[in-house]
């Protein structure tokens, strides 16, 4: 029998890159969620919440170009337009995104209650932090500025314009990691609230951590997730959970402000000679 080396990184964790919306700010993703459904309405094509929640965590232009090749969304525009989207219309409604999200995001650009906390509790363990977003350079510039004021600044930060293709791809990782001066892949960790989030994260060879609470997975601001019956905010958050477990996340959880404890754990696997 024949044997071969195998190197194994045994250190602690470098990095995390985390996600923005419903991630570190705006519970919920509301922002998003409500940018493409005016775009839609605007078009004569009506959708619904969930559809347009569905693609979520994707280049913005990519994102609409799903909601419109959901086959009742199809059906819905070949009636009002008299024939089926083209290309061109994904680029003039990306144009229309764009003014109408900008607007959305100042309206919710709190920061997730626990941000703040985590993100200290990172730095004191010496991780550097970066972000990633499926938002354009000048939506980046609004919630960096927005992120600032509410004491949330991450030492990189990459959106799907700055790299060759957004979500489900691995290069808004690697952008990070190269920003950050990190490696290997497997010192880093990739957190966000959408199974594109944790495809990423797979993709680019990190740990991926799962928001089912605090996110597009739960989809409520979170007023209206407090006011929910006990029973009906359960059955809600179980669904997230399995929905980002199935996308393979290597850990599930509520929210940032669960994260640390995530990282301690994620630091022993890695003493033992685990990989992502």
């Amino acid at each position: 029998m024949d044997f071969v080396f195998r190197r194994r990184y045994r250190g602690r964790l470098k990095a995390v890159i985390l996600d923005w919306a419903g991630t570190t700010m705006d519970f919920g993703c509301c922002a998003p969620a409500a940018a493409f459904i005016q775009v839609f309405n605007r078009q004569g094509v009506g959708i619904t919440l969930e559809q347009a929640r569905e693609p979520m965590g994707m280049h913005k232009r990519d994102h609409i170009e799903k909601i419109l090749q959901m086959p009742a969304v199809a059906k819905r525009w070949r009636e009002v337009h008299s024939g089926a989207w083209t290309a061109a219309d994904v680029e003039r409604m990306y144009r229309e995104f764009v003014p109408i999200q900008l607007e959305c995001i100042a309206q919710h650009a709190d920061l997730i209650p626990g941000t703040v906390k985590a993100c200290g509790e990172m730095r004191a363990r010496g991780l550097k932090i970066g972000t990633s977003t499926g938002y354009n350079d000048e939506m980046l510039k609004l919630i960096l500025d927005e992120g600032k004021k509410r004491g949330f600044e991450p030492d990189s930060s990459v959106c799907a314009t700055m790299v060759t293709a957004g979500r489900p791809a691995p290069w808004m990782c690697f952008q990070n990691a190269m920003n950050l001066g990190v490696y290997p892949m497997e010192a880093c960790v990739k957190a966000g609230d959408t199974p594109q989030d944790i495809y990423a994260g797979l993709n680019a060879g990190v740990w991926t951590v799962g928001f089912a609470v605090s996110g597009n997975m739960m989809g409520l601001p979170q007023g209206e997730l407090n006011a929910l019956k006990p029973r009906e905010r359960e059955t809600r958050r179980e669904r997230a959970y399995t929905r980002l477990a199935e996308a393979g996340a290597h850990y599930v959880v509520d929210g940032i402000w669960d994260l640390p404890d995530v990282l301690d754990a994620i630091d022993e696997r890695l003493a033992q000679g685990e990989r992502p």
